[in-house]
C-alpha cells in the first residue's frame, strides 16, 4: 500500500513531536509560519534604518574605516538644514516632482478618457502607448541623450520644424534653463501610460446606468464629465499621485544617464546629491543623516496624503 509524501512525512515524525504539535493552537501554528517572514523582514528592514540613524550620529567615513569613531550627535543634521547646495538640490526635486506630477496626471486622464470611448483599433493604440513603460530606465536615458543631441538629434529638429529656430542654436542637456525641462520630458514620456492605466481602471469602474439616469434628467455631457466622471475617478487620480510622486522623490538612474546632474547642478535632484555625499565624498555619517531627512519627509508627506485620500475615498 502507497502512500501520500504528507501521509509519509506524518508517519515519520517522532511520537513527542507529533502530540506536541496536536497540543498547539491555530494561533501558535501562525506565529510558527510567520516568525520567519518577520524575522527576514526585521533583518532587511529594520536593522538597516536602525543602523543608519546610529551612523548619522557620528562622523563614520566608510574609506576610513579604521579611524576613531567620534559621535557628533545632531550637528550632521543641523548643518544639512543651513546648507545651501542642499536646498538647490530640494528645489531642482521640488521643479522635477511638480511638473512631471502635473504633466502625467493631465495627459495620463485624457489619454485614459479617449481610451474608454472604445473605437476601432482601441487595442493597438493602447499598447503603442503603454510601451514606454516596459523600457529600462537605462535604455530611456541612453535614447533619450541620442535624441537630444543638437547636431542629430531628433528632438531639435521637430521643435525647429514648428518653431522655425536653427536645430544647433539650442541644447536641451546642456542649457542651464532647459535641462530641467528635459529630464520632465523624458519623464512625463515614460510615466503618462502608467497614470493612464490607472486612470482608465477608474472609468471602467463607473457603472453605465450613472450615465442613463443623468441623461434622462437631461445633464450635458459636461455636466456629467464634472459631476460624475471626475469625482468617481479622483481617488484613482490620486492614488496614481502618490505612486509617481514616490517615485520621482527617489529618482535617479535616468536622471544621471541624461544630465549626470548638470549642467553644474542644475538637474541634480536629491538622490544624486546623497549619492555624491556617499560615495564620492565618503562623507557616510552625514549622507546618513541626508538619507533620515528624506525618509521622514517623504514618510510623513506620503502619511498626510493617505489620510487625504482615505476622506476622499469615504465620500
Amino acid at each position: 500500500m502507497t502512500h501520500s509524501p504528507i501521509e509519509r512525512v506524518a508517519f515519520a515524525t517522532p511520537p513527542a513531536i507529533a502530540s506536541r504539535a496536536r497540543g498547539l493552537s491555530d494561533r501558535a501554528l501562525a506565529w510558527i509560519f510567520v516568525t520567519p517572514t518577520i524575522a527576514l523582514l526585521l533583518a532587511i528592514n529594520i536593522f538597516p534604518l536602525v543602523w543608519t540613524i546610529r551612523l548619522s550620529l557620528t562622523n563614520y567615513r566608510a574609506n576610513r574605516a579604521g579611524a576613531e569613531l567620534e559621535w557628533v550627535g545632531i550637528r550632521n543634521y543641523t548643518r544639512i538644514l543651513t546648507d545651501g547646495d542642499i536646498w538647490l538640490s530640494m528645489q531642482a526635486t521640488a521643479h522635477f516632482l511638480i511638473w512631471t506630477i502635473v504633466l502625467q496626471v493631465a495627459l495620463g486622464f485624457a489619454l485614459a478618457w479617449l481610451i474608454n470611448r472604445k473605437f476601432k483599433g482601441n487595442d493597438l493604440w493602447t499598447t503603442i502607448i503603454v510601451l514606454p513603460m516596459m523600457l529600462s530606465p537605462a535604455v530611456v536615458g541612453n535614447f533619450w541623450t541620442f535624441l537630444y543631441q543638437p547636431q542629430i538629434g531628433l528632438f531639435n529638429y521637430v521643435v525647429s520644424f514648428f518653431t522655425g529656430i536653427d536645430p544647433s542654436s539650442f541644447s536641451m542637456i546642456g542649457d542651464v534653463s532647459l535641462a530641467p525641462w528635459s529630464i520632465v520630458i523624458v519623464d512625463t514620456w515614460m510615466w503618462t501610460p502608467f497614470v493612464m492605466l490607472i486612470c482608465l481602471a477608474g472609468l471602467r469602474s463607473i457603472p453605465d446606468y450613472i450615465y442613463e439616469a443623468a441623461a434622462i434628467d437631461r445633464a450635458s455631457p459636461w455636466r456629467q464629465f464634472w459631476t460624475i466622471t471626475v469625482p468617481m475617478v479622483l481617488p484613482f487620480l490620486m492614488l496614481a499621485v502618490l505612486f509617481r510622486g514616490i517615485e520621482n522623490f527617489k529618482m535617479f538612474d535616468m536622471v544621471t544617464l541624461l544630465t549626470g546632474g548638470g549642467p553644474g547642478s542644475t538637474t541634480e535632484l536629491t538622490s544624486i546629491n546623497l549619492k555624491r555625499e556617499a560615495f564620492e565624498k565618503w562623507r557616510t555619517g552625514y549622507s546618513s543623516a541626508y538619507a533620515i531627512i528624506l525618509f521622514v519627509t517623504v514618510f510623513g508627506l506620503a502619511s498626510i496624503y493617505v489620510k487625504a485620500l482615505n476622506k476622499v475615498k469615504q465620500r
